[in-house]
Protein backbone atom coordinates (compact mmCIF):
# COMPACT_ATOMS: atom_id res chain seq x y z
CA UNK A 1 0.00 0.00 0.00
CA UNK A 2 1.42 3.38 -1.01
CA UNK A 3 1.64 6.21 1.49
CA UNK A 4 -1.14 8.26 -0.08
CA UNK A 5 -3.43 5.24 -0.43
CA UNK A 6 -3.18 4.56 3.28
CA UNK A 7 -3.64 8.25 4.01
CA UNK A 8 -6.79 8.29 1.88
CA UNK A 9 -8.21 5.31 3.79
CA UNK A 10 -7.74 7.01 7.17
CA UNK A 11 -9.20 10.30 5.93
CA UNK A 12 -12.23 8.51 4.49
CA UNK A 13 -12.88 6.59 7.70
CA UNK A 14 -12.57 9.71 9.83
CA UNK A 15 -14.89 11.79 7.67
CA UNK A 16 -17.54 9.06 7.53
CA UNK A 17 -17.50 8.83 11.31
CA UNK A 18 -17.85 12.59 11.70
CA UNK A 19 -20.81 13.07 9.35
CA UNK A 20 -22.66 9.99 10.56
CA UNK A 21 -24.17 11.75 13.56
CA UNK A 22 -26.86 14.43 13.65
CA UNK A 23 -24.79 16.71 15.90
CA UNK A 24 -22.49 17.68 13.04
CA UNK A 25 -25.35 18.99 10.93
CA UNK A 26 -26.91 20.77 13.91
CA UNK A 27 -23.60 22.52 14.52
CA UNK A 28 -23.37 23.64 10.90
CA UNK A 29 -26.96 24.85 11.03
CA UNK A 30 -26.28 26.93 14.14
CA UNK A 31 -23.22 28.40 12.47
CA UNK A 32 -25.17 29.38 9.34
CA UNK A 33 -27.85 30.97 11.52
CA UNK A 34 -25.27 33.01 13.44
CA UNK A 35 -23.57 34.19 10.26
CA UNK A 36 -26.96 35.18 8.85
CA UNK A 37 -27.68 37.22 11.97
CA UNK A 38 -24.28 38.95 11.75
CA UNK A 39 -24.85 39.70 8.06
CA UNK A 40 -28.29 41.18 8.78
CA UNK A 41 -27.03 43.31 11.68
CA UNK A 42 -24.12 44.71 9.68
CA UNK A 43 -26.49 45.53 6.84
CA UNK A 44 -28.83 47.37 9.20
CA UNK A 45 -25.97 49.31 10.80
CA UNK A 46 -24.56 50.21 7.38
CA UNK A 47 -27.92 51.51 6.21
CA UNK A 48 -28.50 53.55 9.37
CA UNK A 49 -25.00 55.08 9.22
CA UNK A 50 -25.29 55.91 5.49
CA UNK A 51 -22.23 53.87 4.58
CA UNK A 52 -21.56 53.39 0.90
CA UNK A 53 -21.89 50.01 -0.76
CA UNK A 54 -18.11 49.66 -1.08
CA UNK A 55 -17.61 50.32 2.64
CA UNK A 56 -20.40 47.91 3.56
CA UNK A 57 -18.92 45.15 1.40
CA UNK A 58 -15.46 45.42 2.94
CA UNK A 59 -16.64 45.46 6.54
CA UNK A 60 -19.21 42.71 6.01
CA UNK A 61 -16.74 40.41 4.26
CA UNK A 62 -14.01 40.86 6.87
CA UNK A 63 -16.47 40.34 9.73
CA UNK A 64 -17.65 37.05 8.24
CA UNK A 65 -14.08 35.84 7.73
CA UNK A 66 -13.20 36.70 11.32
CA UNK A 67 -16.37 35.01 12.55
CA UNK A 68 -15.35 31.80 10.77
CA UNK A 69 -11.90 32.02 12.36
CA UNK A 70 -13.45 32.61 15.79
CA UNK A 71 -15.71 29.60 15.44
CA UNK A 72 -12.81 27.58 14.11
CA UNK A 73 -10.72 28.35 17.19
CA UNK A 74 -13.66 27.24 19.34
CA UNK A 75 -14.60 24.09 17.42
CA UNK A 76 -11.34 22.75 15.97
CA UNK A 77 -9.78 21.74 19.32
CA UNK A 78 -12.90 19.73 20.16
CA UNK A 79 -12.89 18.05 16.74
CA UNK A 80 -9.19 17.19 16.75
CA UNK A 81 -8.15 17.07 20.41
CA UNK A 82 -9.13 13.40 20.91
CA UNK A 83 -8.51 12.08 17.39
CA UNK A 84 -5.76 9.61 18.37
CA UNK A 85 -6.08 8.98 22.11
CA UNK A 86 -9.85 8.61 21.65
CA UNK A 87 -9.13 5.64 19.39
CA UNK A 88 -6.72 4.31 21.99
CA UNK A 89 -9.35 4.57 24.72
CA UNK A 90 -11.92 2.72 22.61
CA UNK A 91 -9.39 0.01 21.75
CA UNK A 92 -9.44 0.61 17.98
CA UNK A 93 -6.03 2.26 17.63
CA UNK A 94 -4.17 -1.02 18.15
CA UNK A 95 -6.27 -2.61 15.41
CA UNK A 96 -5.15 0.05 12.95
CA UNK A 97 -1.53 -0.19 14.08
CA UNK A 98 -1.27 -3.89 13.19
CA UNK A 99 -2.43 -3.23 9.62
CA UNK A 100 -0.30 -1.98 6.73
CA UNK A 101 -1.13 1.60 7.71
CA UNK A 102 1.86 3.35 9.31
CA UNK A 103 1.83 5.67 12.31
CA UNK A 104 2.51 8.64 10.05
CA UNK A 105 -0.49 7.75 7.89
CA UNK A 106 -2.72 7.45 10.97
CA UNK A 107 -1.73 10.79 12.49
CA UNK A 108 -1.59 12.72 9.21
CA UNK A 109 -4.85 11.16 8.02
CA UNK A 110 -6.63 12.25 11.17
CA UNK A 111 -5.12 15.72 10.77
CA UNK A 112 -6.35 16.06 7.18
CA UNK A 113 -9.83 14.86 8.19
CA UNK A 114 -9.98 17.34 11.07
CA UNK A 115 -8.82 20.12 8.77
CA UNK A 116 -11.49 19.28 6.19
CA UNK A 117 -14.15 19.17 8.89
CA UNK A 118 -13.13 22.63 10.09
CA UNK A 119 -13.07 24.01 6.55
CA UNK A 120 -16.72 22.99 6.24
CA UNK A 121 -17.58 26.12 8.22
CA UNK A 122 -15.80 28.24 5.63
CA UNK A 123 -17.72 26.49 2.85
CA UNK A 124 -20.99 27.07 4.71
CA UNK A 125 -20.27 30.80 4.83
CA UNK A 126 -19.80 31.11 1.04
CA UNK A 127 -23.36 32.39 0.40
CA UNK A 128 -22.81 35.22 2.85
CA UNK A 129 -19.39 36.01 1.38
CA UNK A 130 -21.09 36.29 -2.00
CA UNK A 131 -23.63 38.67 -0.49
CA UNK A 132 -20.84 40.87 0.85
CA UNK A 133 -19.05 40.82 -2.50
CA UNK A 134 -22.25 42.04 -4.18
CA UNK A 135 -21.81 45.38 -2.39
CA UNK A 136 -18.47 45.88 -4.14
CA UNK A 137 -15.33 47.45 -2.73
CA UNK A 138 -13.50 44.11 -2.42
CA UNK A 139 -10.12 43.71 -4.08
CA UNK A 140 -9.62 40.20 -5.52
CA UNK A 141 -6.21 39.95 -3.82
CA UNK A 142 -7.86 40.65 -0.45
CA UNK A 143 -10.36 37.84 -0.98
CA UNK A 144 -7.68 35.39 -2.13
CA UNK A 145 -5.17 36.11 0.65
CA UNK A 146 -7.76 36.22 3.43
CA UNK A 147 -9.27 32.86 2.44
CA UNK A 148 -5.84 31.23 2.12
CA UNK A 149 -4.69 32.62 5.46
CA UNK A 150 -7.92 31.50 7.14
CA UNK A 151 -7.57 27.99 5.71
CA UNK A 152 -3.96 27.78 6.90
CA UNK A 153 -4.81 29.01 10.40
CA UNK A 154 -7.62 26.47 10.71
CA UNK A 155 -5.16 23.80 9.57
CA UNK A 156 -2.66 24.89 12.21
CA UNK A 157 -5.28 24.56 14.95
CA UNK A 158 -6.30 21.13 13.67
CA UNK A 159 -2.66 20.01 13.55
CA UNK A 160 -2.00 21.15 17.11
CA UNK A 161 -5.09 19.30 18.33
CA UNK A 162 -4.28 16.04 16.53
CA UNK A 163 -0.63 16.22 17.58
CA UNK A 164 -1.54 16.71 21.23
CA UNK A 165 -4.05 13.86 21.05
CA UNK A 166 -1.21 11.57 19.96
CA UNK A 167 1.23 12.95 22.55
CA UNK A 168 -1.06 12.92 25.59
CA UNK A 169 -2.76 9.78 26.85
CA UNK A 170 -6.03 11.23 28.15
CA UNK A 171 -8.56 12.64 25.63
CA UNK A 172 -9.98 15.21 28.03
CA UNK A 173 -6.51 16.46 28.93
CA UNK A 174 -5.43 16.76 25.29
CA UNK A 175 -8.60 18.71 24.41
CA UNK A 176 -8.03 21.10 27.32
CA UNK A 177 -4.37 21.61 26.37
CA UNK A 178 -5.44 22.24 22.75
CA UNK A 179 -7.81 24.96 23.93
CA UNK A 180 -5.05 26.41 26.11
CA UNK A 181 -2.65 26.48 23.14
CA UNK A 182 -5.22 28.30 21.00
CA UNK A 183 -6.01 30.68 23.86
CA UNK A 184 -2.30 31.40 24.32
CA UNK A 185 -2.02 32.43 20.67
CA UNK A 186 -5.31 34.34 20.48
CA UNK A 187 -5.60 35.93 23.94
CA UNK A 188 -2.23 35.30 25.59
CA UNK A 189 -0.38 37.36 23.01
CA UNK A 190 -2.74 40.31 23.59
CA UNK A 191 -2.33 40.06 27.36
CA UNK A 192 1.46 39.77 27.14
CA UNK A 193 1.60 42.74 24.77
CA UNK A 194 -0.58 44.91 26.99
CA UNK A 195 1.11 44.01 30.27
CA UNK A 196 4.58 44.33 28.77
CA UNK A 197 3.88 47.78 27.35
CA UNK A 198 2.41 49.00 30.64
CA UNK A 199 5.18 47.50 32.76
CA UNK A 200 7.99 49.12 30.74
CA UNK A 201 7.56 52.88 30.59
CA UNK A 202 9.83 55.75 29.62
CA UNK A 203 9.90 59.31 30.85
CA UNK A 204 8.84 61.97 28.37
CA UNK A 205 10.20 65.50 28.80
CA UNK A 206 8.04 67.86 26.77
CA UNK A 207 8.91 71.50 26.13
CA UNK A 208 6.00 73.80 25.38
CA UNK A 209 5.91 77.43 24.22
CA UNK A 210 2.42 78.87 24.48
CA UNK A 211 1.13 82.25 23.29
CA UNK A 212 0.01 84.76 25.90
CA UNK A 213 -3.05 86.60 24.60
CA UNK A 214 -4.18 90.11 25.42
CA UNK A 215 -7.80 91.05 24.88
CA UNK A 216 -7.63 94.61 26.18
CA UNK A 217 -8.30 96.08 22.74
CA UNK A 218 -11.21 93.75 22.04
CA UNK A 219 -9.39 91.89 19.25
CA UNK A 220 -8.58 88.70 21.13
CA UNK A 221 -7.94 86.44 18.16
CA UNK A 222 -5.93 88.76 15.95
CA UNK A 223 -2.38 87.67 15.23
CA UNK A 224 -0.84 90.83 16.74
CA UNK A 225 -2.53 90.50 20.13
CA UNK A 226 -0.31 87.85 21.72
CA UNK A 227 3.25 87.39 22.85
CA UNK A 228 5.19 84.17 23.23
CA UNK A 229 5.45 83.00 26.78
CA UNK A 230 8.56 81.40 28.27
CA UNK A 231 9.24 77.72 27.54
CA UNK A 232 7.77 75.35 30.09
CA UNK A 233 8.88 71.78 30.69
CA UNK A 234 6.67 68.94 31.82
CA UNK A 235 7.46 65.29 32.40
CA UNK A 236 5.24 62.25 32.29
CA UNK A 237 5.54 58.52 31.65
CA UNK A 238 4.48 56.77 28.47
CA UNK A 239 4.10 53.00 27.90
CA UNK A 240 6.56 51.38 25.49
CA UNK A 241 4.34 49.16 23.39
CA UNK A 242 6.87 49.51 20.56
CA UNK A 243 9.17 47.12 22.43
CA UNK A 244 6.56 44.35 22.58
CA UNK A 245 4.69 44.57 19.28
CA UNK A 246 6.50 41.48 17.86
CA UNK A 247 4.45 39.40 20.31
CA UNK A 248 1.33 40.29 18.34
CA UNK A 249 2.76 38.71 15.20
CA UNK A 250 1.99 35.29 16.73
CA UNK A 251 -1.72 36.12 17.03
CA UNK A 252 -3.76 34.35 14.31
CA UNK A 253 -6.19 37.27 14.05
CA UNK A 254 -3.29 39.65 13.48
CA UNK A 255 -1.78 37.33 10.86
CA UNK A 256 -5.09 37.32 9.00
CA UNK A 257 -5.32 41.12 9.18
CA UNK A 258 -1.71 41.82 8.26
CA UNK A 259 -1.51 39.47 5.29
CA UNK A 260 -4.22 41.34 3.38
CA UNK A 261 -3.33 44.64 1.65
CA UNK A 262 -4.67 47.76 3.33
CA UNK A 263 -7.86 49.31 1.96
CA UNK A 264 -8.38 53.01 2.77
CA UNK A 265 -10.83 55.69 1.72
CA UNK A 266 -9.92 59.16 0.45
CA UNK A 267 -9.42 60.39 4.02
CA UNK A 268 -7.00 57.61 4.97
CA UNK A 269 -9.54 55.66 7.06
CA UNK A 270 -9.76 51.84 6.97
CA UNK A 271 -12.46 50.33 4.77
CA UNK A 272 -12.55 46.88 6.34
CA UNK A 273 -11.79 45.15 9.62
CA UNK A 274 -8.55 43.67 8.26
CA UNK A 275 -7.12 47.13 7.66
CA UNK A 276 -8.44 48.50 10.96
CA UNK A 277 -6.71 45.77 12.98
CA UNK A 278 -3.58 45.86 10.82
CA UNK A 279 -3.26 49.63 11.20
CA UNK A 280 -3.70 49.40 14.96
CA UNK A 281 -1.02 46.74 15.28
CA UNK A 282 1.39 48.63 13.03
CA UNK A 283 0.84 51.82 15.04
CA UNK A 284 2.36 49.96 17.99
CA UNK A 285 5.65 49.75 16.06
CA UNK A 286 6.17 53.51 16.23
CA UNK A 287 8.62 54.60 18.93
CA UNK A 288 7.21 57.45 21.04
CA UNK A 289 8.99 60.81 20.97
CA UNK A 290 10.62 61.16 24.40
CA UNK A 291 11.56 64.84 24.01
CA UNK A 292 8.82 66.57 22.02
CA UNK A 293 8.78 70.33 21.42
CA UNK A 294 5.46 72.13 21.07
CA UNK A 295 5.79 75.70 19.84
CA UNK A 296 2.24 77.01 19.60
CA UNK A 297 3.55 80.47 18.67
CA UNK A 298 4.79 79.12 15.36
CA UNK A 299 2.54 78.33 12.44
CA UNK A 300 4.05 74.84 12.21
CA UNK A 301 4.70 74.46 15.90
CA UNK A 302 2.93 71.15 16.16
CA UNK A 303 2.20 68.40 13.68
CA UNK A 304 -1.15 66.88 12.93
CA UNK A 305 -1.61 63.24 13.85
CA UNK A 306 -1.00 60.76 11.04
CA UNK A 307 -3.87 59.03 9.32
CA UNK A 308 -4.21 55.26 9.46
CA UNK A 309 -3.02 55.06 5.87
CA UNK A 310 0.14 57.04 6.65
CA UNK A 311 0.87 54.85 9.67
CA UNK A 312 0.29 51.72 7.60
CA UNK A 313 2.64 52.90 4.85
CA UNK A 314 5.45 53.88 7.25
CA UNK A 315 5.63 50.55 9.11
CA UNK A 316 6.52 46.97 8.22
CA UNK A 317 4.35 43.82 7.95
CA UNK A 318 4.83 40.92 10.34
CA UNK A 319 2.42 38.26 9.06
CA UNK A 320 5.17 36.04 7.63
CA UNK A 321 6.82 35.75 11.06
CA UNK A 322 3.58 34.72 12.74
CA UNK A 323 2.60 32.32 9.97
CA UNK A 324 6.04 30.68 10.01
CA UNK A 325 5.78 30.26 13.79
CA UNK A 326 2.33 28.69 13.47
CA UNK A 327 3.49 26.28 10.78
CA UNK A 328 6.47 25.28 12.93
CA UNK A 329 4.16 24.62 15.89
CA UNK A 330 1.87 22.51 13.70
CA UNK A 331 4.75 20.55 12.17
CA UNK A 332 6.34 20.02 15.59
CA UNK A 333 3.09 18.76 17.12
CA UNK A 334 2.48 16.32 14.27
CA UNK A 335 6.08 15.09 14.23
CA UNK A 336 6.05 14.48 17.97
CA UNK A 337 2.64 12.83 17.69
CA UNK A 338 3.88 10.44 14.99
CA UNK A 339 6.87 9.52 17.15
CA UNK A 340 4.57 8.81 20.12
CA UNK A 341 2.28 6.62 18.00
CA UNK A 342 4.99 4.41 16.51
CA UNK A 343 4.98 0.74 17.43
CA UNK A 344 6.42 -1.06 19.25
CA UNK A 345 6.20 1.60 21.96
CA UNK A 346 9.09 1.71 24.39
CA UNK A 347 6.96 3.09 27.19
CA UNK A 348 3.24 3.61 27.69
CA UNK A 349 1.56 5.92 30.14
CA UNK A 350 0.06 4.28 33.21
CA UNK A 351 -3.42 2.95 32.47
CA UNK A 352 -3.06 3.17 28.68
CA UNK A 353 -5.26 0.72 26.81
CA UNK A 354 -3.52 -1.35 24.15
CA UNK A 355 -6.40 -3.34 22.65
Amino acid sequence: MSFFSGLKVIVGLELRQRVRGVAWYVLLGIFVLLVAIVTLLVGVVARSSYMGNSETGGWLYSLIIYFVLLLGTLIAPALSGNAVNGERDSGTLATMQVTLVSSAQIVLGKFVASWIATLAFLVASIPFLLISSAFGGLAPITVLLSVLALALELGVIAAIGVGLSAILARPLFSIVVSYLAVAALSLGTLIAFGLGGIAVQSEVRATTISPVYSSSDGSYNESNTFTCGPPTTSTYSTPRFDLFWPILSANPYVVLADITPGQFDSHGNPQDLFTAIGSGVRAAQITPDLSPDYDYCSENGYSMSKTSEEIYASTVPSWFVGLALHLLLAAGALTWGIARTKTPARKLASGSRVA
